[in-house]
């Protein structure tokens, strides 16, 4: 199975990010500009927070708040769960999947160095299923 560090091998998208005292409309931006569902939110060259379209969505939009006025800071998820380059995509699924998440945070000696999506979850394990498939049927064929 594929490690996030073969992952992050294979991508040159930078890691985007906001501090907690931008606005949320403007973190929306940054999300709509890249198409991205999900923003780490970094302090001090450190990870305090993740802000996602659901933090958006629960915490502003139900809630009837402006985004032009609230900041990151008052409705990112603080308590993230990250993964470090040693975790396999296979792993990565699970820790979404146990905690009904859909970004984790790739840290490196406490650094941000990526983000990874269940979009790019799900692409990695259709690839690694291909290969295995092809590989059995050339096993047979030969």
């Amino acid at each position: 199975m594929k490690t996030i560090t073969q992952f992050l091998a294979e991508r040159s998208d930078p890691v985007w990010s906001v501090k907690p005292d931008d606005t949320v409309i403007d973190a929306l931006r940054v999300m709509a500009d890249k198409n991205i569902g999900a923003l780490v939110v970094i302090a001090d060259d450190r990870l305090v927070g993740i802000f996602s379209e659901r933090d958006y969505a629960r915490k502003v939009v139900l809630m009837g708040k402006s985004s032009s006025s609230v900041l990151v800071r008052d409705i990112m998820t603080s308590k993230t769960i990250s993964i470090t380059p040693g975790h396999t995509v296979e792993q990565c699924m699970q820790i979404m999947s146990d905690h009904k998440i859909r970004h984790l945070p790739i840290l490196k000696d406490d650094k941000v160095v990526g983000m990874i999506s269940i979009g790019d979850v799900v692409k990695a394990m259709i690839a690694t299923q291909k290969l295995m498939i092809e590989q059995l049927q050339q096993y047979i064929t030969t």
